[in-house]
């Protein structure tokens, strides 16, 4: 079974986060949300709060598959500022694990140069801070280990992705239909 991680800080973008924390239940990974608050209790950019599942520091990540970051602000700002989680980030993705990025979060990983001499994509405005990327306006790029998508609109796509990645096209496929997914 995969293992998902999904980071959270007071200001994520809820939509980014949850969808897709729910497609991958729906695809069958243990999926986490954690929080990199301090608290379980973290409040979203639209004021929503959510309670997640683990606290950072309470856990190793070796099992990783996976880890996500989701967008808004000013919780992006919130991610980039944790020490543990951009140690965590940088040694995961030069290890070749999966790391993925969605709306202003890419900026996380430009600033940590884990963007350099890759296809990248993030929010309107937020180009400059892909640090070394090749920037593109499509909904989802993926480069090697690395998966970055643009925002709330497209967090579907991107959370198929990342299903894709971890479980092949067919489960994606099936994840797809099951949710009505008609793109």
């Amino acid at each position: 079974m995969a293992k998902v991680y999904v980071f959270t800080a007071d200001g994520f973008e809820e939509i980014e986060g949850l969808t897709v924390v729910d497609l991958f239940r729906r695809a069958g990974a243990q999926t986490e949300m954690v929080s990199v608050s301090g608290s379980l209790s973290v409040k979203g950019s639209h004021g929503i709060e959510i309670k997640a599942d683990r606290l950072f520091e309470d856990i190793d990540f070796q099992d990783a598959d996976l880890l996500v970051l989701p967008g808004g602000m000013p919780g992006t700002k919130y991610l980039a500022a944790h020490p543990g989680l951009c140690a965590l980030l940088k040694e995961k993705a030069a290890a070749g694990s999966r790391v993925a990025a969605i709306c202003a979060a890419p900026s996380v990983l430009g600033g940590l140069g884990i963007l350099e001499g890759r296809r990248a994509v993030c929010y309107p405005g937020f180009e400059q801070m892909l640090t070394g990327a090749s920037v593109s306006e499509k909904e989802v790029e993926t480069d090697g280990n690395i998966t970055t998508s643009r925002g709330l609109g497209t967090a579907i796509p991107f959370a198929l992705e990342l299903i894709s990645q971890i479980y092949g096209e067919e489960k994606a496929e099936e994840i797809k239909k099951s949710v009505i997914y008609m793109q």
